[in-house]
């Protein structure tokens, strides 16, 4: 009787093409050891000066508070404790700024590299052939370029990510305390830096292939993840629907407090929002002028504090969607060109 198991085709090739697979990654790991080992290096200094700073801001105003003095109001005396005080919020401050900018300048460094000496360089000098001739298909070399330079972007993106929560959130009592929604602070919060690295790896592998030339490749790479990041810090308020609150004229309504704030206007009997420039006049002629709009009520559009996972959720799922698209342009290019 004949069985109705069929063989298992794959057990003769799956090991050897795991094994070649792997021996793509560790060529990889070895030729580029050098700039992997100073990313490392790197990320692990910013998190020590990130986590010494902030212990050091932590005595600074423990000392503060015993020394008795105040910003607000300085005593005779207290010239001195006041002004070591805020020199210490000041380089936190400048601190935070920087780390920010390091996460979100991260995406077009990571693409440059992977566009470069990575892709292009290869494909530019030849070298490529050598790899593919050694039972290494090209779809499997550029997996293994893939592989290797996106655990590790997620791996530090995602250690400097948290430090950098971390950081931020021990200091949102300073003196120079910055709003979660600034673009230094959100880009690089949560997921968000993570994904953008991703997608500048993507970006980055998609230009080598297409560029083919080094120098080239790598300017191409930090424009486009320099555009995008530009582009999301833009959309970014528009990615989640806005809360409105709709007040009487002179109520004395604010922003709630630690929410980002959007438009704001005056709001018609029928709906119709307009803009707050629409009655210019004297104080005392403003709710006339309004009168004849048929307005007599304000809106403020904003996203509360609870808004930033929402925000950060969905702007990581568009990066890594894009990341993906990138990834198969990448592999139907190569397949276009080697086969």
């Amino acid at each position: 009787m004949s069985t109705l198991t069929p063989p298992k085709p794959d057990a003769a090739t799956a090991a050897p093409a795991r094994v070649a697979l792997r021996g793509a990654v560790r060529v990889v790991l070895r030729v580029h050891r050098r700039p992997l080992q100073i990313v490392g290096a790197t990320a692990v200094l910013v998190i020590l000066w990130m986590v010494g700073l902030s212990l050091w801001s932590d005595r600074s105003s423990a000392d503060f508070a015993a020394s008795g003095c105040s910003v607000e109001h300085t005593v005779p005396g207290c010239g001195t404790a006041v002004r070591d005080f805020l020199d210490v919020q000041m380089l936190l401050n400048d601190v935070q700024n920087q780390a920010g900018l390091l996460l979100m300048v991260l995406p077009a460094l990571v693409g440059a590299f992977m566009a470069g000496p990575v892709i292009a360089r290869e494909l530019e000098s030849g070298t490529f052939r050598l790899s593919w001739s050694q039972s290494v298909s090209p779809a499997r070399w550029l997996a293994a370029k893939l592989l290797a330079p996106a655990v590790l972007t997620v791996a530090v993106t995602s250690a400097l990510a948290t430090v950098f929560a971390w950081f931020w959130s021990r200091n949102d009592d300073s003196f120079y305390a910055r709003a979660w929604y600034e673009e230094f602070v959100y880009g690089s919060l949560g997921t968000v830096p993570v994904a953008h690295a991703l997608l500048g790896l993507a970006i980055g592998t998609l230009a080598g292939l297409l560029v083919r030339r080094t120098v080239a490749a790598m300017a191409t790479t930090v424009v486009a993840s320099g555009l995008l990041i530009v582009a999301f810090d833009t959309l970014r308020f528009d990615l989640w629907p806005v809360r409105t609150d709709v007040v009487a004229l002179r109520s004395g309504y604010g922003f709630p407090a630690d929410s980002w704030s959007g438009a704001q206007g005056y709001v018609t009997s029928t709906g119709e929002r307009l803009p707050a420039e629409v009655c210019q006049e004297p104080a005392g002629d403003v709710v006339d002028c309004l009168a004849t709009h048929g307005s007599s009520e304000r809106y403020y559009d904003y996203h509360p504090a609870s808004h930033y996972w929402p925000l950060q959720l969905v702007e990581t799922g568009i990066l890594l969607a894009l990341a993906a698209l990138a990834v198969f342009a990448a592999f139907r290019v190569l397949r276009r060109l080697h086969g």
